[in-house]
This record gives structure tokens, C-alpha cells and sequence, in this order.
């Protein structure tokens, strides 16, 4: 049974998950990236943090929560005997870690107010196909989990 082994480059303390170990490598770098890093202005939960001012939660910590129940599900399938090669377990890490960086301002309470009949979604894709030029092809097989084209189901 073999594990993707990481090299720790920064440990991230999230409220829900405690300590979270971000690898050194393409996933460091996008979240460094000023496209990522504006994800810690906009908030998970919309127009809510004005009603419940203890409900305040970025989509910066949501992708850094979905990376770290990625990480944990790749983990355990591996553990079970799924094949899951060290490209295909960096790439769904991605892929989960971008999958909202496409959301505006209030997330979805003003999605369709900015822009009308455009996902958050496709503007993640926008995102992520830019990123991907950046990083030299990097990320190919995380847009290709993304958009739900992967030979595999993640």
C-alpha cells in the first residue's frame, strides 16, 4: 500500500478541522496565489454573517476544509485497495481546493445579480484554465476532475 507523502510547507489552523498541512509543491503555490488568496474575503455563507455575526466563514477556509476531507477520502480509498496514483490524488486535491474560486461577492446571495445565467462554476473554470497556463500545464488532470471528464470518478 503505498501513500502520497508531502513534505509539510505550511500548517494552516482551521476552526473546524484544527491543523491542516498544506504540501509543498503546485497546491502551495495556488494557495499563495493572490487568485486564491481574494477567497479570504468572501464569505461562505452569503448575507448570514449580518444576521448571525458569529457565522462568519470564508470561502478561503472552505476550500482549505474541502482539501483536508479530500486528502482524508483519497487516504482511506487507498487504504481499502483503490488505485489511485500520486498524480490522480494531487489533481483531485486541486480540483476540490478551486472548485469555488469562481464566487463573488456574497457568494451565492448575489451570483446572479453581478453576472446573469453564469455559474460560479464556469468561472471557476475560467479560473482554473488561466492558473493552469500559469503553472505549465500543471493542472490538466485536477480541470479534468472538475469538470467530471476524468477516466475516473472522484
Amino acid at each position: 500500500m503505498r501513500y502520497p507523502v508531502y513534505e509539510k510547507a505550511k500548517i494552516f489552523n482551521d476552526p473546524i478541522y484544527g491543523f491542516i498541512s498544506i504540501p509543498k509543491g503546485v497546491i502551495f503555490q495556488l494557495i499563495d496565489h493572490p487568485y486564491f488568496q481574494r477567497l479570504r474575503r468572501i464569505t461562505q455563507l452569503g448575507l448570514s454573517q449580518l444576521v448571525y455575526s458569529g457565522a462568519y466563514h470564508t470561502r478561503f477556509h472552505h476550500a482549505i476544509g474541502a482539501m483536508h476531507l479530500m486528502r482524508k477520502a483519497l487516504t482511506t480509498l487507498i487504504s481499502k485497495g483503490v488505485e489511485i496514483t500520486d498524480e490522480e490524488f494531487e489533481a483531485a486535491m486541486i480540483a476540490i481546493l478551486l472548485h469555488d474560486i469562481g464566487h463573488g461577492p456574497y457568494s451565492h446571495a448575489l451570483e446572479f445579480s453581478l453576472v446573469e445565467k453564469i455559474h460560479h462554476e464556469d468561472i471557476s473554470l475560467i479560473f482554473m484554465k488561466e492558473l493552469n497556463e500559469e503553472f505549465s500545464g500543471k493542472l490538466s488532470t485536477a480541470i479534468d476532475i472538475f469538470k467530471g471528464t476524468y477516466k475516473k470518478k472522484f
